[in-house]
């Protein structure tokens, strides 16, 4: 029935479900089979999860078996659970053609009938793009002899990310970085390095979904770090509460974004920069920074990379072509010391060979004219951030977005923890979310939405028209409670 054995509490569930009942009461095993198929199409309940039997989760939710019975009944219905008599119920991912509506915000498809409001990122610069591939090509002459593999990466690319960091005011030589498939690889490589199942790993809370998932993958333990409240919306470092959380869990890791924090959009300053990297290698503490949004600041200059203030073996930068060229790509790279490199490669041995040579090729190219694309891009999205902020404050008045300096996103307080009702509602309008829990451990966030200005004018007005039409759909708190300002959790 089942290869993997894997199982959830009937506590550990309810924890995960959050605050799923509707304000009036009604319609429980609705409401209850809607936010288990949230759960499970965008990762926070992975597939193949044994869920509690009816009894046991009725009695830790405080509600009826029937009401129970009848949310798994609906779930089995959509494809969502696979039961047997006797031996209890799993998750798994619906089939057939609904899938269209009903696939993982996370694993699109590229369906235009739909609106992806999940995913931040943008469509990739044509031009630029086409001339770095027909270029590529033609480097691609030179590799043809040889035998195609490369734990490093092609040095081509490596001296093209080198000489990107010199330039922003950090010196790097080549042998000091390491290509990989996309940042996702970077942080899961790096976590394989440096800790063992069990280990403890900060993170900030909330925080980018995938790296929770890599960090969950590897068996180990996230420690949050709650975000404060920082101007324009945005989130703050607490660089005491990061003190004492060192201090205190002794993670073996800290994993920070700190230029456009996703999502919050926050910006940690050169001071803050220092006090981190001081107090990491006081600790002993590896840091890996993401710097996947670096290239996207919108309102002027960032503080230098993190790494200008204290090289060592114990801090790695990670970085990403997803962002500023394409996500198709699947470029990423790590910077850290030649001796880290070189155990970082040795360790990739067991998990790949290499990236596919054509697509570095084309990246080494790209990063020539990062200045322009980049150029292109704050152009772009500075235009698209004041869209966005303007039909909000239109549209929804008594949301309160953040309104960051850079990145591709609006992290949005809904006055009312309904985010993953809402995702569930604009799934049947078409339009794609990622709610608030997706950033955050044991269900946390639902007052929280991330919305991307990544789309096209068109595509976003929209998908907006359509998500107004959700959110006038669900039964709502009081309204009043909505006007009242909520700081950042």
């Amino acid at each position: 029935m089942n290869d993997v054995d894997r199982r959830i509490g009937a506590r550990s569930f309810a924890r995960l479900l959050g605050e799923w009942r509707p304000p009036d009461g009604r319609g429980l095993a609705d409401a209850l089979a809607d936010r288990v198929r949230l759960l499970v199409l965008d990762g926070r309940l992975p597939l193949q999860t044994r869920v509690p039997a009816e009894r046991e989760l009725a009695g830790a939710l405080g509600v009826s078996r029937t009401t129970v019975a009848a949310a798994y009944d609906a779930l089995r219905d959509a494809g969502v659970l696979l039961s047997r008599r006797g031996s209890g119920s799993w998750t798994r991912l619906p089939d057939g053609p609904a899938g269209a509506t009903t696939q993982s915000p996370f694993s699109p498809h590229g369906d235009r009938s739909l609106y992806d409001l999940a995913h931040a990122a943008l469509p990739a610069p044509g031009e630029e793009l086409r001339r770095a591939a027909a270029g590529a090509v033609h480097d691609l002459d030179a590799l043809l002899g040889g035998h195609g593999y490369d734990l490093l990466g092609l040095p081509a690319l490596r001296t093209a990310i080198a000489d990107r960091f010199t330039h922003r005011g950090l010196p790097t030589s080549p042998d000091q970085v390491l290509v990989t498939a996309g940042a996702q690889s970077a942080i899961g490589l790096v976590l394989a390095a440096f800790t063992a199942p069990g280990d403890r790993v900060l993170v900030e809370h909330p925080t980018y979904p995938n790296a929770l998932d890599a960090v969950a993958a590897r068996g180990a333990r996230a420690v949050p770090l709650p975000m404060g409240a920082g101007p324009d919306g945005t989130g703050s470092w607490d660089l005491d509460l990061l003190a004492a959380a060192v201090r205190d869990a002794a993670p073996r890791l800290a994993y920070v974004i700190p230029e456009f924090q996703n999502p919050t959009g926050a910006v940690l300053d050169a001071a803050g920069r220092e006090r981190l990297v001081d107090l990491t290698r006081r600790t002993g503490t590896a840091l890996v920074v993401d710097e996947t949004l670096a290239e996207l600041a919108l309102d002027g200059p960032l503080p230098p990379p993190v790494a200008t203030f204290g090289d060592s073996a114990h801090l790695l930068t990670v970085g990403s072509a997803s962002k500023v060229f394409w996500g198709g790509l699947r470029v990423g790279w790590i910077r850290g010391s030649a001796s880290t490199v070189r155990r970082l490669a040795a360790l990739r041995a067991s998990i790949d060979l290499g990236g596919p040579a054509l697509e570095q090729l084309v990246v080494a190219r790209l990063l020539a004219d990062v200045d322009a694309v980049s150029a292109a891009r704050r152009t772009e999205l500075t235009a698209a951030r004041a869209h966005l902020l303007g039909r909000l404050a239109a549209d929804f008045p008594h949301w309160r977005p953040s309104r960051p300096g850079g990145g591709l996103s609006l992290w949005v307080d809904l006055g009312e923890p309904v985010s993953s009702r809402l995702a569930v509602a604009a799934r049947r309008h078409d339009v794609l979310l990622a709610a608030g829990p997706r950033f955050g451990l044991d269900g946390a966030f639902e007052r929280r939405l991330r919305l991307p200005y990544t789309l096209r004018p068109e595509r976003i007005d929209a998908a907006l028209e359509r998500l107004l039409l959700a959110w006038r759909g669900l039964d709502h708190v009081d309204a009043g409670a909505t006007a009242e300002p909520v700081a950042v959790a």
